[in-house]
């Protein structure tokens, strides 16, 4: 990833929104913290799409790292949110409202010739009848959540079933 100048109404919202995030994972807050005191590296944003009975997550086959939530950089000017919801739309051709508190924040790598950068991850519940489209050889697809899907991001399965878990427990249901 190349850098690209972070605007202050950027950063203020990542912070803001790291330190909000329901999970974090990798140290992600201190790598921030650090990351602030030199050259910021590009931010992520992905979004983990539900379904309406939290059974399903909406993933898009990235042509190198398999299954994966529609994401990618946030743009100069934008908010992560911003990004995640923009990603969603470009990505599956539907979009959603967005819950304002990331369910995690995390850092990780998405080349192994690109540094490490930090990710938000947002959640929108999605109607699974609406129907989806694919960008750039990218089809989209709904997943469920009981099966493990192929990604270099193994991590993420456990991170979303247990994020679905936590929410059910708030709301007083049963996840898939």
């Amino acid at each position: 990833m190349t850098r690209s100048p972070i605007t202050p109404r950027t950063l203020d919202a990542v912070s803001a929104d790291t330190l909000r995030a329901t999970q974090e994972f990798d140290n992600a807050r201190a790598w921030l913290e650090q990351a602030r005191h030199g050259s910021i590296p590009p931010i992520a944003a992905e979004v983990w799409a539900l379904d309406h009975e939290h059974r399903h997550v909406l993933l898009v086959r990235h042509r190198r790292r398999g299954w994966v939530p529609p994401g990618g950089k946030v743009d100069f000017g934008e908010t992560p949110i911003e990004a995640a919801a923009r990603e969603l739309l470009e990505e599956t051709g539907v979009a959603g409202k967005l819950d304002p508190v990331p369910a995690a924040v995390s850092v990780r790598s998405y080349r192994s010739d690109w540094e490490p950068t930090l990710g938000l991850s947002y959640v929108t519940t999605i109607d699974r009848a609406l129907p989806l489209s694919e960008e750039d050889g990218q089809p989209a697809a709904w997943i469920p959540l009981e099966h493990d899907w192929e990604t270099v991001f193994p991590e993420d399965q456990g991170r979303i079933r247990e994020h679905v878990q936590w929410s059910a427990s708030q709301l007083g249901s049963r996840p898939y």
